[in-house]
């Protein structure tokens, strides 16, 4: 296992604002293009789960430290010593952060600039939105190393189509923000400068809308990516109903019918 410098960290910081929790997760290892390894990933995983306890959490930005990368994989160093039974513990505690990341019951916003590959890539295929610099590339290069793409790349043929799929998992190519963005691999590509603004503007419209409505959404999301549809659809109506045992449907809408008068 490769041993963590001074510098590896993860950092969750909480922005308390009027609407609640939003929480920054930040994966600092800037001299590794911010690579995780077994230590690292078990630092995410239980941020996470800190994350979850929170009955006030709103959102979870997600970002990596420096502007040379978002998340630029797994240690390359550390899975060069694996053998079978640690490339199962290693896989395993990655997979884990990419579920505590899919069932989280807030919204996460990946906030990608530079660098976001293989691991990372899957990472980011498990937020909830995608915000990306227009300085930003994409690649799942795992076959060049000797290892298929595993785990929630199998999240990628859901969101950019089994071919583009193909194309990032047996080639191992980067492509950079723009073919993301035409792909539907990211949902916002803007400068550098903007980046933090933008990601702002969504936060803003999340924060503004009802929290238990959010929070609904998103496990609909997930259930939409893995039910069939009569169950999706089935969930999604139970959903709508167990909204109006609680007063946001009333509130909301009032609030609602009061703007468009004003």
């Amino acid at each position: 296992m490769t041993s963590p410098s001074a510098s590896d960290e993860v950092r969750l910081e909480l922005d308390q604002r009027a609407q609640g929790s939003v929480y920054r997760l930040t994966v600092s290892r800037p001299a590794k293009l911010n690579t995780l390894n077994s230590t690292m990933l078990s630092a995410m995983r239980a941020a996470l789960a800190r994350i979850r306890t929170d009955d006030g959490a709103r959102a979870v930005i997600l970002r990596g430290a420096g502007d040379r990368a978002w998340i630029g994989g797994a240690d390359i160093g550390e899975m060069a010593e694996l053998d079978s039974a640690g490339a199962r513990r290693f896989v395993a505690r990655l997979h884990d952060v990419c579920r505590a990341l899919r069932e989280l019951p807030v919204p996460v916003i990946a906030r990608i600039d530079g660098y976001c590959l293989g691991a990372g890539l899957e990472i980011a295929a498990c937020c909830d939105l995608r915000i990306a610099s227009q300085t930003s590339r994409f690649a799942m290069p795992e076959v060049q190393v000797g290892i298929p793409s595993v785990i929630e790349a199998a999240l990628l043929p859901r969101l950019i189509g089994s071919g583009r799929a193909r194309d990032l998992v047996l080639t191992g190519r980067p492509i950079d923000a723009g073919e993301a963005l035409s792909w539907g691999l990211v949902e916002t590509v803007t400068t550098p400068e903007r980046l933090d603004v933008t990601i702002e503007e969504r936060l803003a419209m999340i924060l503004d809308a009802a929290p238990g409505a959010v929070r609904s959404q998103k496990e609909l999301c997930r259930l939409w990516e893995e039910l069939p549809l009569d169950e999706a659809v089935q969930a999604g109506m139970r959903a709508f109903e167990n909204a109006f045992d609680t007063d946001e449907p009333q509130t909301f809408m009032r609030r609602f019918l009061e703007r468009r008068r004003d």
